[in-house]
C-alpha cells in the first residue's frame, strides 16, 4: 500500500472497505463537523453502513470512475478526501475532502488535493479539476482559492445533504492554469 507524507504527522493512505470499523470511529467523531456539508455523515452510522460506503468507492476505483483516500495523523484516521467523480475519457473529475475538528487548521486537506491533482493531471492527462461545496462552507472554499481554482458559479438546490435541498457553489482549475502554477513555484 502507497502512503503519501502530508507533513505534521500525517499521510494519505487509500481507505478501503476493510478498514470499515476504523472509518465509522472517525465518523462518529467526524460528524459534528461535517454532517452539514458532507452526505455519507449522516448515512455510515454502523459497520455495515461503512462498509458498504468503502465498498461503494472500491467499486467506483475498480471502474475507473473515483477514489477514496484516508488522511491519518499520528497513526489516527482524521479526514480524507476523494475523486468523487472521474471521467479519463472526458478529462474532468471532482475532488472533496473533509477533516475532523482536531486535525483542522494545519492545511491538509490542501496538500492531500494538490497530490491528487499533480496525479489527475500528470499521470491521468485530466483537462479540468472540480471542487463542489455549499456557499457557505467557508473553509471548503478556502481550500479552493488556496489551490488557485476559480469560482464559477452556484447551481440552485443542486445537492442533496440530509434530505434537504442544498444550493452547490462550482470552482475549478483547467490542466494548464495547474501546470504554469507548478512551474511557477519550481
Amino acid at each position: 500500500m502507497f502512503a503519501v507524507a502530508l507533513g505534521d504527522g500525517a499521510e494519505l493512505r487509500p481507505l478501503e472497505p476493510w478498514q470499515a470499523e476504523e472509518f465509522l470511529a472517525h465518523g462518529e467523531r467526524a460528524r459534528p463537523d461535517i454532517v452539514d456539508w458532507i452526505p455519507w455523515a449522516a448515512r455510515v452510522r454502523d459497520v455495515e453502513s461503512a462498509r458498504a460506503f468503502l465498498r461503494a468507492y472500491a467499486d467506483r476505483q475498480a471502474a475507473d470512475k473515483g477514489r477514496l483516500y484516508g488522511i491519518w495523523v499520528d497513526g489516527v484516521l482524521r479526514g480524507g478526501t476523494a475523486f468523487r467523480t472521474f471521467d479519463a475519457q472526458a478529462g474532468v473529475c471532482e475532488i472533496g475532502g473533509w477533516l475532523e475538528s482536531a486535525a483542522q487548521g494545519r492545511g491538509l486537506v490542501t496538500r492531500a488535493v494538490r497530490h491528487m491533482i499533480d496525479w489527475a493531471v500528470g499521470e491521468r492527462g485530466m483537462t479540468r479539476v472540480e471542487w463542489r461545496c455549499a456557499p457557505d462552507n467557508t473553509r471548503s472554499q478556502a481550500v479552493a482559492k488556496r489551490l488557485g481554482m476559480r469560482y464559477e458559479g452556484t447551481r440552485r438546490r443542486a445537492f442533496l445533504v440530509n434530505g434537504e435541498r442544498r444550493d452547490e457553489q462550482i470552482w475549478s482549475l483547467l490542466a494548464e492554469e495547474w501546470t504554469a502554477a507548478e512551474k511557477a513555484e519550481a
